[in-house]
């Protein structure tokens, strides 16, 4: 029992440290494709990779079984939408300069789902976590009264759709791979579309005159996907609770990265409403550890 806690612990800081710091600085550097085409390589090498690994593990039974039912076709659309704007406005964080900005919406998403949890799925909401709930909402309140110019809605948006996408995910209840990737097949036939329009304009970076940075690009579906399979991996073997603590490994190490590394502008407005943050996440953590 100990040694698979340990090892569900350890895939799980892999994942996250793997989206917190990996992802980051590779997404970052070739950030300079621009932000669109961008995101169709990470859709479409997404796409290709669970492709090959529901054929590797023999998965496609499972695959067909979960799209005999409608609402999994229903709920797999919309989390595949969901799923899709976290991406795209996560990759436009990136290359825009405003990573600290993605940080927060990571770090006030585990909240949020406890609150959509409640709302829900009638999950209890103890004074502790109703509270951390409040001090999210006076955070973002201060950042929308002072702060209207640089209001970080890509963090609102990164975290609202990342907590959305974990409900419907949890409605639906199926293999977390499989479900990407039908949520990836439905994205596809957009990618594929997109990346035709961008080569027939001129505008791609991805040819096979330059195979190194077309091969360097095609990484984007194992950035992707690699993380994923490890924190999943891990909250089978140790659960949600530890793990909603070691995530946020992911939020501090980008916050980090923005600060320290690429020089991100963090106004004193900022300041204060990430310090509420921190408690809120602080209290949160406390009484989950102390719940688990």
């Amino acid at each position: 029992m100990k040694k698979e806690f340990n090892k569900g612990l350890l895939l799980t800081s892999l994942g996250s440290f793997w989206w917190g710091f990996i992802g980051v600085i590779y997404f970052e550097y070739v950030s300079f494709i621009g932000h669109v085409e961008l995101v169709v390589h990470r859709c479409l090498w997404t796409a290709v990779m669970l492709i090959l690994t529901t054929t590797f593990f023999s998965k496609w039974k499972i695959f067909l079984k979960i799209i005999e039912k409608k609402e999994n076709l229903i709920g797999l659309f919309i989390s595949g939408l969901l799923i899709f704007i976290n991406w795209a406005v996560w990759i436009y964080a990136v290359a825009s300069d405003r990573i600290i900005d993605a940080s927060f919406g990571y770090f006030i998403m585990p909240i949020i789902s406890v609150l959509l949890g409640y709302i829900f799925f009638k999950e209890n909401l103890n004074k502790k976590r109703l509270f951390s709930i409040i001090l999210v909402f006076i955070s973002i309140f201060i950042l929308i009264f002072f702060n209207l110019k640089s209001l970080p809605w890509v963090g609102l948006i990164v975290a609202l759709s990342w907590a959305f996408y974990n409900l419907v995910r949890k409605k639906i209840n199926i293999d977390t791979d499989i479900g990407l990737l039908i949520e990836s097949l439905y994205i596809l036939p957009f990618a594929i579309i997109s990346f035709y329009i961008i080569t027939k304009n001129g505008f791609n970076d991805f040819a096979l005159s330059n195979p190194g940075l077309s091969l360097f690009l095609i990484l984007a579906g194992p950035m992707t996907v690699i993380p994923l399979f490890l924190y999943v991996r891990g909250v089978e073997l140790i659960g949600l609770g530890p793990t909603g603590m070691i995530f946020y490994i992911t939020p501090t190490l980008q916050f980090i990265l923005g600060y320290f590394y690429y020089n991100e502008e963090f106004s004193f407005v900022k300041f204060v409403s990430f310090i509420i943050i921190w408690i809120a996440v602080i209290i949160y953590l406390k009484d989950l550890y102390e719940t688990n």
